[in-house]
């Protein structure tokens, strides 16, 4: 339906690989697409922000972000750049495993995408995190998560959450993206009596009653 939100999968450096779950997931949902940000192991942060938003307004439909790592970062630097309103047209994201960009000693490749943006995102969020990942501490995930007005989830010590971390299909990731997608529908539902009552009375209203 036009009003079921498209997954948008926005990977970090390298891209994932066809053991990522992230690629696991876009081959078994039909829901899902992936984001091409392209110069994968050479980033730079504006080429990415830019085509995030091009495939988010192409999708012309309500849109959920799944990034992993460096894709983090670029959906918190679209939120900077673009301020959309609140729920429109990202509905929600699961933020997988962003990297502490402005760690000093730091690869020169995330370090492109600092200073963190720090402002509260404008839509729902899970921000999911390893406390043995090589990329961020867990204590700066969690004020991460803080700063971005994110649900903090404590994945287990699993390394970066990546292919690596040996997650197959990552069952507990899909979890929370079903959590988004019911919450976002839970929302809707509410809404729905509201709009109706609304075209109601402007149908009164020009029939003169």
């Amino acid at each position: 339906m036009a009003d079921d939100p498209l997954i948008l999968i926005v990977p970090g450096i390298n891209n994932s690989n066809p053991r990522h779950w992230q690629s696991r997931w876009e081959r078994q949902r039909a829901d899902c697409a992936r984001v091409d940000l392209g110069m994968w192991d050479d980033p730079h942060r504006n080429t990415w922000v830019n085509k995030l938003n091009l495939a988010i307004a192409r999708a012309q439909r309500p849109v959920v972000l799944v990034a992993h790592s460096l894709g983090c970062l670029a959906v918190a630097w679209w939120a900077e750049y673009e301020q959309p309103s609140r729920g429109n047209p990202v509905v929600s994201a699961l933020l997988v495993a962003p990297p502490d960009v402005d760690r000093p000693g730091t690869d020169p490749r995330l370090a492109r995408f600092g200073a963190c943006p720090r402002k509260a995102l404008p839509f729902p969020s899970f921000l999911v995190a390893s406390d043995n990942d090589d990329y961020c501490q867990l204590r700066t995930s969690r004020m991460l998560a803080q700063d971005w007005g994110s649900r903090f989830v404590f994945a287990g010590t699993i390394g970066h959450i990546n292919a690596d971390s040996g997650l197959g299909d990552w069952v507990f990731g899909q979890e929370l993206l079903d959590r988004l997608l019911r919450d976002h529908r839970d929302t809707q539902d509410r809404q729905a009596p509201a709009i109706v009552r609304g075209a109601a009375r402007q149908g009164r209203l020009a029939a003169g009653f």
